[in-house]
């Protein structure tokens, strides 16, 4: 049985959605900013059809590269996560977008609460747990949070603390904080979910650790991942 296309009915080629929606989505550039980059390559498009393309076909895109992520990670050993929260206003009110990172630096899980308490912490783990399984090792910040609902999962005995060992989720919240500044906020809890999800698939999925190889390494897996994008939701 074949998949139903996606791209039925739009005018445009499946190509200039997909550059459109990975310019949006990977850099910190507006919808005007894309709809001015696609017009100098011959695009002529509104920036409304941007919007509509990240909207349709973001989440999309992005639950296809968890889908082959999960089934990886299944198959090796989850040996270390990084845990961490940021504040994130929402029309001037503070929340908190909760984010779980492996030993490679790519984003697991993302989750949105109002509060940072042990309820929200362990919707937050549970629901991580569930896709990606259990972890050897996990890696938080001192926020008492975490422990209480480790304690109710039952593994506190896999919590490691420490001044500089979280600094790996430190550092992999500045590419959404240039992209938060980039669309001037998140109007509700829906849009920051949805955006923090297929952001951190889209990273995810073009993150090649550039400073841990060769060039020549980094240029094939660079290849590598535009080919894949390039071929996400064919039929």
């Amino acid at each position: 049985m074949t998949k139903p296309d996606p791209f039925k009915g739009f005018h445009s080629s499946p190509e200039i959605i997909r550059l459109a929606v990975m310019m949006y989505v990977r850099f910190p550039l507006s919808l005007r900013n894309v709809e001015d980059l696609l017009h100098e390559r011959g695009i002529d498009i509104s920036h409304e059809t941007v919007r509509y393309w990240w909207n349709r076909f973001g989440p999309m895109f992005a639950a296809e590269i968890r889908r082959k992520r999960v089934q990886q990670m299944r198959s090796h050993s989850n040996w270390r996560w990084h845990l961490h929260e940021m504040f994130a206003k929402i029309n001037g009110e503070c929340h908190y977008l909760w984010r779980a990172l492996d030993q490679e630096g790519d984003v697991l899980e993302s989750f949105v609460t109002k509060r940072r308490d042990p309820n929200a912490a362990l919707k937050f783990l549970k629901k991580s747990m569930k896709r990606y399984g259990r972890p050897h090792i996990l890696v938080t910040d001192r926020l008492r949070s975490y422990g209480a609902a480790m304690k109710v999962i039952g593994n506190a005995d896999k919590q490691e603390t420490g001044r500089w060992l979280n600094n790996r989720a430190e550092n992999l919240h500045l590419p959404f904080l240039r992209r938060e500044r980039a669309m001037q906020g998140f109007r509700s809890i829906r849009c920051l979910q949805n955006f923090a999800e297929i952001h951190a698939s889209v990273c995810n999925h073009f993150n090649q650790g550039r400073a841990l190889y060769s060039r020549d390494n980094y240029k094939a897996n660079r290849a590598a991942s535009l080919t894949e994008w390039r071929q996400l939701c064919s039929a």
